[in-house]
């Protein structure tokens, strides 16, 4: 009982600095995923046109995602530097493979006769494809974007170890400092942001499901 006070009452001391913490996280985590969705839709798209190709693609994302954060971090660092700059990098390659594999998974499932109605209309490769194709496999992309997040979330708390900043600022400090309050407060704060961004994009994923069935 005694330990909650006194993490609330750090909270309340704190708060200034950890909403701005909790701002730069969210910043790292949303330029990170604004990229990865360009690239990831892309190679997506081009992995549901040519098999051999996806094979490729989806081996090399995979191999990323399974590659160990911390160490994927120190490699980038190598070639990109220190900074929050190496940590979106980071982002970005690790919220590849989801994005890329719902992608792929969505277009391979709109059914091909609604693919063949929208050709009968007269609409080119293209149209087919930003028209009919691409908006019946949002859910898809949408389940995709939601591991994405929570995993990008949890790699940024990873930034300070090489020079970036957001919530991992307080758990490193903490750590280093001995101080268990900090690092309560910026693991608590980053656990929720990631509980809140998997249900928001749940909602959606629900919400896009009810509007195709």
């Amino acid at each position: 009982m005694n330990g909650l006070i006194e993490f609330f009452q750090y909270l309340g001391k704190n708060w200034a600095d950890l909403l701005a913490l909790t701002f730069e996280h969210i910043v790292m985590v949303v330029i990170g995923m604004g990229i990865a969705l360009v690239i990831g839709i892309l190679l997506g798209i081009i992995s549901s046109k040519n098999e051999r190709l996806a094979s490729i693609i989806l081996a090399v994302a995979n191999l990323i995602q399974v590659f160990p954060s911390l160490a994927l971090l120190t490699v980038l660092m190598l070639f990109f530097g220190l900074g929050s700059s190496t940590v979106v990098i980071a982002l970005v390659l690790y919220s590849l493979l989801p994005i890329i594999r719902n992608t792929y998974v969505g277009l391979k499932e709109v059914d091909a006769s609604t693919t063949q109605a929208g050709t009968g209309l007269g609409m080119n490769t293209w149209q087919v494809l930003f028209k009919v194709q691409l908006p019946l496999s949002v859910p898809f992309l949408l389940a995709g974007v939601r591991i994405a997040m929570v995993i990008s979330i949890g790699v940024a708390a990873l930034a300070p170890f090489i020079g970036g900043g957001g919530l991992g600022t307080t758990i490193y400090s903490g750590i280093n400092l001995r101080d268990p309050m900090q690092i309560y407060s910026g693991a608590l704060v980053a656990a929720a942001l990631a509980i809140l961004a998997d249900y928001l994009l749940g909602k959606a994923q629900k919400k896009f499901d009810k509007s195709k069935a």
